[in-house]
């Protein structure tokens, strides 16, 4: 078996990697340069990597060509709301056309490959309260640019399924956590501003915004498990949502990671961290990709924090 992961560099793409290997796969990725990435610094020449661009229709239809893959997880995106505020026509471009390119080079040079398509949970966007807990038939209302974007991916990827019968299976997960992930994303910022100042790096008062709002958190690492199983166990054509299925409030989190932590911390609001329509509550129902494929979220919340607590633990240690 050997497969293909686009933004194998990235949070989720390098946890993939690992349940690839694990699995026994052959794993390639693509990546800006072939040079070693810190997130895959950990599979010594487990995995090789092709530098390609998805942007790059050319570069992306050689990398398929030399690769031929079986199974190919796209996951590279332009994924940072922020920055797609700041910059919409990029993140329209790099999603949808960089996903283009894919398809196409899989039309071209592995037609009977199995793609997954990762979606997002943005797609719902304001969620009604009538719609909780959210599935597969749930209307979108995307609410940003990056949002559109990914509805863009989802149905694309439909559209190849219908007009080709390309086996494309789209996923729809909810909020991932755990070790690896950039700290412009809210648990892995507390997790960094507690090991800096554990380390006396910084003063013990925590900036936080709205801390009330519930999300539907699942560890990375069971999600790259459950993008595996949609692979070998999915129906193509079909779409999944991916999630723990229970709402947790920020708060709630946050306060397991002050137990954790090995010193007094003063937890201060600050309105410049604050949403304007934040949504209160964004929880999963994610039974039918449960019934289709037996996957269920296995690692406890309390352990992934930790296990991201203590990953910034040593990414600070090795900073300093």
């Amino acid at each position: 078996m050997r497969v293909l992961i686009t933004g194998i560099t990235g949070f989720a793409g390098s946890h993939l990697a690992d349940v690839c290997l694990a699995q026994g796969a052959e794993v390639w990725g693509l990546a800006h340069t072939p040079a070693p990435h810190p997130h895959l610094a950990h599979l010594g020449e487990g995995i090789q990597l092709y530098a390609a661009n998805i942007t790059d229709e050319a570069g992306t239809r050689s990398a398929l060509a030399d690769i031929a893959p079986d199974w190919i997880f796209h996951l590279a995106a332009q994924a940072h709301v922020p920055t797609a505020w700041g910059n919409p026509a990029e993140t329209l471009s790099t999603n949808i056309l960089g996903q283009l390119n894919v398809i196409l080079a899989m039309q071209e040079h592995a037609p009977q490959a199995r793609l997954l398509v990762v979606s997002s949970s943005h797609v719902y966007g304001m969620v009604e309260e009538r719609d909780l807990p959210v599935n597969e038939s749930t209307p979108f209302r995307p609410a940003d640019p990056y949002a559109v974007s990914k509805v863009g991916q989802d149905m694309l990827a439909l559209q190849y399924w219908q007009s080709h019968e390309f086996p494309i299976i789209r996923v729809r997960p909810f909020n991932h956590i755990g070790p690896r992930q950039a700290p412009d994303y809210v648990i892995a910022r507390f997790a960094r501003e507690i090991a800096r100042m554990e380390a006396g790096l910084a003063p013990p008062v925590l900036q936080v915004g709205n801390m009330s709002a519930k999300r539907d958190f699942t560890d990375v690492r069971d999600v790259a498990r459950a993008y595996w199983l949609a692979l070998e166990r999915g129906t193509p054509g079909a779409v999944y949502v991916i999630g723990s299925g229970t709402a947790r409030s920020i708060d709630e989190m946050l306060q397991i990671m002050l137990k954790l932590a090995h010193v007094d911390i003063q937890v201060e609001s600050d309105p410049a961290l604050l949403r304007p329509g934040d949504l209160p509550v964004l929880q999963s129902d994610p039974r039918a990709f449960q019934e289709q494929t037996g996957w269920h979220a296995a690692i406890p919340l309390e352990q992934t924090l930790e296990d991201t607590l203590n990953y910034w633990r040593d990414q600070v240690r090795a900073a300093s």
